[in-house]
């Protein structure tokens, strides 16, 4: 029997935009009281018939189920019209793909001046050099982005060496995104000047923090040396903050089907024994960690103490674990709902 008013019709985009995670309505919305708006299981996202049942519930209940769906369907048409604000991008640090460009060369520019003004040769990398260290992140032939994780986590400790990324010989974002020939420049030098060449480039803190890894992450607040001085005459003052966070990133954020989602994944994460609130939490927490076990990633691995190289067998346990799960529930929960958002805000071509 239907509600007084309501007739069938197609849900596709309510069921869509509004996955069934379990949310803080719960409470309400309970199941071990058979408090059940009828709504038919989702076999169909095209055509979906939803029958509101009352029979002999109650008058409060019916009140509720209609309250419900007003809500979830206001929310919906919200969201449908919602767009992003005029100049936002799609790239990082909310840029467009063109913005992105200028940014990565002038910033190229500025880190060969510096680095030359030091002393060393630097040829500026273009876009493109960068843009492939940001795109080897996860990344190594014949492996998927799932089979990586499985395998080597984020890549972060898994990878660990404590060589320069100039002088690594597998994976390694940092070293593509600096580009061969700055790579067989530092090569030819003494020890000694490459641990100067690297202290004028990267500065004393994280040695794995180049450009393209930097932009790759969305956090400059760990670059130094010449990058750090070029990133500031680029990049504005508060996207050099550890503390800031993507606008696009914000935004999606901020909706109600993220914020069900986010709420669902941390739940999830946590009865696994991960206490994170957010997956953006997770590879900085990694990067910290592993930066405190390694004098800033300047210790090498032959040189570590037994207690150290058993500290990092465990981190790396630890990041192959997490990685894992966090990476299966974003795919399932996450992702969906981020693509759909996305959809939405970016409707009008962004240049």
């Amino acid at each position: 029997m239907l509600l007084d008013g309501w007739q069938p019709f197609r849900l596709r985009a309510l069921v869509r935009d509004f996955p069934l995670f379990p949310v803080a309505g719960d409470e309400i919305v309970d199941h071990g009281s058979h408090l059940d708006c009828g709504v038919q299981p989702v076999t169909d996202r095209d055509a979906i018939p939803t029958r509101f049942v009352h029979g002999k519930d109650s008058v409060m209940k019916r009140a509720i189920c209609t309250g419900l769906f007003a809500v979830l369907f206001a929310a919906a048409m919200a969201a449908a019209q919602a767009q992003a604000p005029k100049g936002l991008g799609t790239e990082e640090f909310g840029m467009s793909p063109r913005e992105l460009v200028l940014a990565i060369e002038n910033t190229e520019q500025l880190i060969a001046r510096c680095m030359s003004e030091q002393g060393f040769q630097y040829f500026a990398a273009d876009h493109n050099t960068v843009q492939a260290g940001m795109s080897a992140d996860k990344i190594l032939p014949g492996l998927s982005e799932e089979e990586f994780v499985n395998r080597y986590g984020f890549g972060i400790s898994t990878f660990y060496t404590g060589l320069p990324p100039q002088l690594s010989t597998g994976y390694n974002p940092a070293r593509v995104g600096l580009g061969e020939r700055n790579v067989q420049i530092f090569r030819a030098l003494s020890p000694a000047d490459q641990a100067a060449y690297n202290r004028a480039l990267l500065g004393e803190e994280d040695l794995n923090s180049t450009f393209a890894v930097a932009l790759e992450n969305e956090d400059l607040s760990r670059t130094g040396g010449c990058t750090r001085k070029a990133v500031s005459q680029v990049f504005k003052a508060d996207q050099l903050k550890a503390s800031h966070y993507n606008p696009q990133d914000a935004l999606i954020n901020k909706d109600q089907r993220m914020k069900a989602a986010l709420g669902f994944w941390q739940r999830e994460m946590k009865k696994a024994g991960y206490d994170y609130s957010h997956p953006d939490e997770i590879e900085p927490d990694l990067r910290n960690r592993l930066n405190a076990l390694t004098e800033g990633g300047k210790l090498l691995v032959d040189k570590m103490s037994s207690d150290q190289k058993a500290a990092l067998r465990k981190l790396q346990d630890f990041e192959r674990g997490v990685a894992v799960k966090a990476f299966k529930m974003s795919e399932e929960v996450l992702k969906p709902v981020e693509e759909r958002i996305q959809e939405e805000l970016f409707s009008r071509k962004v240049q």
